[in-house]
């Protein structure tokens, strides 16, 4: 626990790039520290930097909605973003922020241990899989990285954007739901 609030202390001192400037917080992540199963996003938006936790927004609400609708309880998981500072107008992080938050990502990771992520949109999974992949070709596939099984999926504000996308993104919970009751997970 200790080197687990090190890190969220570490996070909110961050002077690493240009988003420190114009943050009211930076937004580490929030719930379980000993989940099997971790979210991560692209970055904190309007409501997540007031308040310092991730997906609390319009995207969070319906985020928490496409989990209940697969029986997964969210205060068993873990939420993160690829950066931990709010990019003006939410724009899509630079590469040179992205580079600056991705080793307290890492860490993360490492500290919570999940056996499972989730990755929520094109950012995610640029940063985490591959600049080379496209979200709407990968998502809802399996990759096995490291012992973890990680599969991507679309961010809820792009559903929010566009509704259509919501049938794929629901095969892609009902996916995870699965996956996490082949691993027998307690989720």
């Amino acid at each position: 626990m200790e080197r687990y609030d090190d890190l969220v202390k570490e996070i909110s001192l961050c002077r690493g790039c240009v988003l420190c400037e114009e943050r009211n917080m930076a937004v580490a992540g929030s719930g379980n520290i000993h989940a099997d199963l971790m979210l991560i996003g692209e970055g904190p938006g309007a409501e997540e930097d007031k308040n310092g936790v991730p997906f609390v927004g319009a995207a969070g609400r319906l985020l928490t909605d496409m989990l209940d609708a697969v029986d997964i309880d969210r205060n068993k998981l873990y939420v993160t973003n690829i950066v931990k500072c709010r990019p003006p107008k939410n724009r899509t992080p630079k590469d040179d922020e992205a580079a600056a938050c991705l080793p307290f990502l890492k860490r993360q990771i490492e500290l919570i241990d999940p056996k499972v992520i989730l990755l929520l949109g094109a950012t995610a999974l640029r940063y985490m899989l591959s600049p080379d992949l496209r979200i709407t070709k990968t998502r809802g596939t399996w990759h096995e990285v490291n012992g973890r099984w990680i599969m991507p999926t679309f961010h809820p504000a792009a559903l929010l954007r566009d509704p259509r996308k919501k049938v794929d993104s629901f095969e892609d919970m009902v996916a995870l739901r699965r996956k996490i009751k082949e691993l027998k997970l307690d989720i």
